[in-house]
């Protein structure tokens, strides 16, 4: 390993809607107790970052802050009581890992419900402010801080650097959902509405896990198709038709009924009513994608009438990171990965790399260092 610099080159945002500036951020001295400090490898970009780099997110941003959460890094330094990652795999200088935002394990969501991803004391990255202490809190930066309560997974030999990156934030996200639905059986038609990299990768599980039919609602042309490619059996574009014809054609594939599971990826307000109109009588509903300030109208008597759960899943915990890399790991010969990595660019270039997934020009671009 190369000596570790006093500054790290670093994506930084000091002001909602300015264009990143690349800055010398200062990398921590002391690494504490069970924290780490990694080169970074990759960090892709997630439809996330464009909301929080806009100021469309309704969640609380600290500028200035390194934006990026979706990395992998080979660990530099560890501090003193790091062995293993969170679960059980000897951890060493020069592995690489990815890595969770922070629960405390002793909060009531933490221990009474179970629910780490809601911690009370939950710190994210790229939500901190990057000037003070341990600064490096966000995948745009040379080098990253992962926090003492952060877990860390190894990343599996046969996994690249960029599918780890595409599996610590899409796909765990999607993984932690999928726990939350249970069981697909083998008479059940899913719809997933949205065809971005969450919706993608919820097609390929939803099919591993033995869906029926999985529908998948989306657009441009270009996604659709490879939602093909990973596994949907039927797709409907959002472009060019209504409300009502998508709804007609998804009855017409559910013999009348309705999904059985619908899964909603798109981010967009007004997805969630479509949905509750997709879902059969006793439908789950699982709600991913809506981390946005917008709003929608909508008929709370419909969920009663019809009887659906409605589910929100939010990020994923250490399990949920652990998932997704077994899946990945598991299923790269099944599905094309590598074609949702429709960019690669280097640290300088973030800002065009960002343009270009506001504009719906990249699937899952990415930083490399």
């Amino acid at each position: 390993m190369s000596a570790i610099p006093e500054f790290s080159r670093a994506a930084v945002l000091r002001k909602f809607k300015d264009p990143l500036k690349i800055e010398e951020v200062p990398v921590p001295k002391h690494i504490e107790p069970r924290a780490a400090l990694v080169k970074m490898e990759a960090c892709s970009i997630c439809g996330t970052d464009v909301h929080l780099w806009q100021g469309s997110l309704s969640l609380k941003v600290d500028l200035p802050v390194i934006i990026g959460h979706e990395m992998v890094g080979r660990i530099v330094s560890l501090g003193e009581g790091v062995r293993d990652d969170s679960v059980g795999q000897a951890l060493k200088v020069g592995d690489r890992i990815v890595y969770t935002h922070t629960s405390c394990g002793s909060c009531f969501f933490c221990t009474t419900a179970r629910q780490p991803t809601l911690c009370s004391h939950r710190r994210a990255y790229m939500y901190e402010t990057m000037e003070k202490s341990p600064y490096l809190l966000g995948g745009f930066s040379e080098y990253g801080y992962v926090l003492p309560e952060s877990g860390r997974l190894k990343v599996p030999d046969s996994v690249s650097s960029e599918l780890a990156s595409l599996s610590s934030c899409a796909l765990r996200s999607v993984m932690n959902a999928m726990s939350q639905i249970g069981k697909i059986e083998p008479y059940e038609t899913v719809v997933i509405q949205g065809a971005g990299p969450l919706g993608l990768l919820a097609t390929a599980n939803a099919k591993v896990r033995g869906a029926r039919k999985v529908i998948v609602i989306g657009s441009p042309a270009a996604r659709l198709e490879m939602a093909r490619e990973f596994g949907a059996d039927e797709c409907i574009p959002v472009e060019g038709t209504t409300a009502q014809e998508r709804l007609d054609r998804v009855l017409a594939l559910t013999e009348g009924r309705g999904a059985d599971i619908v899964m909603e990826f798109t981010g967009v307000p007004a997805a969630f009513n479509e949905g509750l109109q997709l879902a059969r009588k006793g439908a789950k509903y699982l709600i991913v994608g809506q981390l946005g300030e917008g709003k929608t109208e909508m008929q709370p008597s419909m969920i009663v009438k019809k009887n659906i759960n409605v589910i929100g899943s939010f990020s994923g915990d250490a399990r949920s990171y652990s998932l997704a890399l077994q899946f990945i790991d598991k299923h790269q010969a099944n599905f094309p990965f590598e074609k949702m990595i429709t960019g690669r660019y280097k640290l300088d270039d973030v800002n065009l790399a960002m343009e270009r997934m506001k504009s719906y020009q990249e699937i899952k671009p990415v930083i490399s260092f």
